[in-house]
């Protein structure tokens, strides 16, 4: 399996970015979802599993044609043969906290794999910050119609690593800690669905 790993935004995407914490501290998306991305594809390279950045640039680079760049993939290779993970740092009103996936709308291979993600995520951040999941369909996935995961052919999810806009959150993901342990929970989901 080929694992296609995307990041959001870019250093020209407004907003985006948490508030300046009292220690001048300030967590940007675009930046820290590119150094989490290029952790993950660093770790899954020394274990042997093939690997892609979507993304290699700063700038935001346009959902259609990061859209462009996974199919094209997928179809060289075979759609069965891929998983596109998105990451992404959450948002809403600074109290929120907690870590989600999102998968597009209805049921599909996606959400199993997704399972997965929540499952070790659930695991990794017990006691640090809460899960936030929507069983409405019976799985802990959210259904999003993000262009992402709509527009791509092969199985794709979405991870939202937590509120940049909670201070709490924010300091986790800023920690030499929280870099692992986001890092570790989409390197352990991966191996586990890949030697399911």
């Amino acid at each position: 399996m080929k694992i296609l790993i995307d990041n959001g935004h870019g250093e020209n995407t407004p907003g985006k970015r948490s508030p300046i914490w009292p220690d001048g501290s300030q967590l940007f998306e675009w930046s820290y979802s590119r150094e989490i991305t290029s952790r993950i594809h660093s770790e899954l390279l020394k274990l042997d599993i093939d690997s892609e950045l979507i993304v290699r640039e700063s700038v935001d680079v346009p959902i259609h044609e990061r859209v462009r760049r996974v199919n094209a993939i997928c179809k060289e290779i075979g759609i069965r043969n891929c998983l596109l993970i998105s990451i992404h740092c959450n948002a809403f009103n600074g109290k929120a906290r907690g870590w989600e996936v999102h998968t597009y709308l209805g049921q599909s291979k996606s959400d199993e794999y997704a399972t997965v993600f929540w499952n070790t995520a659930k695991e990794y951040l017990n006691g640090v910050s809460p899960m936030r999941a929507d069983f409405s369909d019976g799985d802990p996935d959210w259904d999003s119609n993000f262009g992402i995961l709509r527009e791509t052919i092969c199985p794709a999810i979405l991870t939202e690593n937590l509120f940049m806009d909670n201070e709490e959150d924010c300091r986790f993901l800023l920690s030499t800690e929280g870099k692992k342990t986001i890092t570790d929970i989409h390197v352990q989901s991966i191996l586990k669905i890949i030697q399911s």
